[in-house]
């Protein structure tokens, strides 16, 4: 019987990135994997109550997030993800 091999992590996506001054704010300076940043974004969106009530895929941007989000007020989780991804390097 074949052994069944532990799943390998994508490695493009466990390698760090390093996040810009707007990103910073929100998940700290320090490189980390993309899958980390995704966590800690959401530890501060759940932090600061920034999930909408009513529609729950929606994400009501702070300050600090508006900057992240090209200065809109309100993106889905899913635009979320490709907006942060311009602001790392």
């Amino acid at each position: 019987m074949a052994k069944k091999s532990a799943r390998k992590p994508n490695a493009a996506f466990m390698k760090p990135v390093t996040p810009d001054a707007k990103l910073a704010l929100v998940v700290g300076s320090n490189p980390l994997p993309r899958t980390e940043m995704t966590k800690k974004l959401w530890v501060y969106i759940k932090k600061n109550g920034l999930q909408d009530k009513k529609n729950r895929r929606m994400i009501n941007a702070d300050d600090a997030l508006k900057a992240v989000f090209n200065g809109k007020t309100q993106v889905s989780m899913f635009d979320m993800t490709k907006l942060v991804s311009k602001h790392v390097s």
